[in-house]
């Protein structure tokens, strides 16, 4: 059973290199040059704009189960600002020296969302599993694919050792068994994006 990852295209904030969480920000026209030809089962997005666009752009005319669970990091007052907009600030400094442990401020802690996350992925697996689909797609935020990919990959790895560009996907494929009980997949495949022929 594959289950992949995609990143939402890239957004005018990303390229401004600013926090974007729970906020919004369009996406690049670049962005709406990518494609893939991979397909799946079924798709399931965050619920915030960026990634409601890109899955609709990727799998045109394809259910999608949107889910709030799939969400960003909440980073509060951090929303909209750059490195170089907080990097006087205390609070910001200790976030960035541990920010398992760190919070900002009127953000979320990383075990809140992380504890979200994974309330979404067991409705997805458990999903996937019960309507005995052989695939799933899911579009979310480079933070969430993150803790998927340090928590399923085959290969144990921590959180921040994980890229996750907007220009690629994983699929991870598991044993049914394996998937029903929360355990690794079996082996992680690179899906690159391509641009669009012709423009």
């Amino acid at each position: 059973m594959v289950i992949a990852l995609f990143r939402h295209g890239l957004t005018e904030e990303n390229k401004r290199r600013a926090y974007l969480g729970w906020n919004d920000s369009p996406l690049c026209p670049e962005s709406m040059r990518i494609r893939t030809k991979n397909r799946y089962d079924h798709y399931f997005s965050s619920d915030l704009h960026r990634c409601i666009t890109t899955v609709k752009h990727l799998f045109p005319n394809k259910g999608v189960t949107i889910f709030k669970e799939l969400r960003e990091m909440n980073f509060g007052e951090w929303e909209g600002k750059t490195y170089d907009d907080l990097k006087e600030d205390k609070l910001y400094q200790n976030w960035l020296s541990d920010p398992f442990l760190s919070c900002p401020p009127e953000g979320e802690t990383f075990q809140t969302f992380a504890k979200r996350v994974e309330t979404g992925w067991k409705f997805i697996s458990h999903h996937i599993i019960s309507n005995n689909y052989k695939s799933g797609g899911i579009v979310t935020h480079g933070g969430v694919m993150r803790y998927l990919l340090s928590h399923f990959a085959p290969e144990q790895r921590d959180f921040w050792s994980w890229q996750t560009p907007h220009n690629k996907g994983y699929e991870l494929t598991f044993d049914r068994e394996a998937l029903r009980r929360g355990e690794r997949c079996i082996s992680l495949l690179e899906v690159p994006l391509m641009a669009k022929e012709n423009g």
